[in-house]
């Protein structure tokens, strides 16, 4: 899907382990795309920008006490930065979770 879909932004996608994807983006920077083998429904959508702007985008739904405060707790988003984090509706669905967060970096890279 990233490859095929994601073309215009993808440059490859390589399976890094056995439940992780990496998918390398045109402008050299990468996403981190993780699903645990030991907690079901545990996720991870990383895409880091350290050596464009610094700034780092992540849906996950790791149980952090401090965001239990959420409507959407356990999952959150870190929106730029690791410490500015907001609620995340990112589909639970491993590829509707995937497509929707490569629409959101492709919607960043064109502006």
């Amino acid at each position: 899907m990233a490859e095929i879909e994601f073309g215009d932004i993808v440059e490859d996608a390589i399976i890094t382990d056995i439940n992780q994807l990496r998918i390398i983006l045109k402008d050299a920077s990468f996403i981190d795309i993780w699903y645990s083998l030991k907690i079901s429904g545990r996720y991870s959508y990383h895409w880091e920008r350290n050596h464009t702007d610094g700034s780092i985008y992540r849906h996950d739904n790791s149980p952090h006490k401090k965001w239990q405060y959420f409507v959407t707790f356990p999952k959150h988003f870190h929106n730029g930065k690791e410490e500015i984090v907001i609620e995340s509706n990112i589909n639970e669905i491993p590829d509707g979770g995937l497509r929707e967060f490569l629409l959101f970096v492709r919607q960043k890279l064109n502006k």
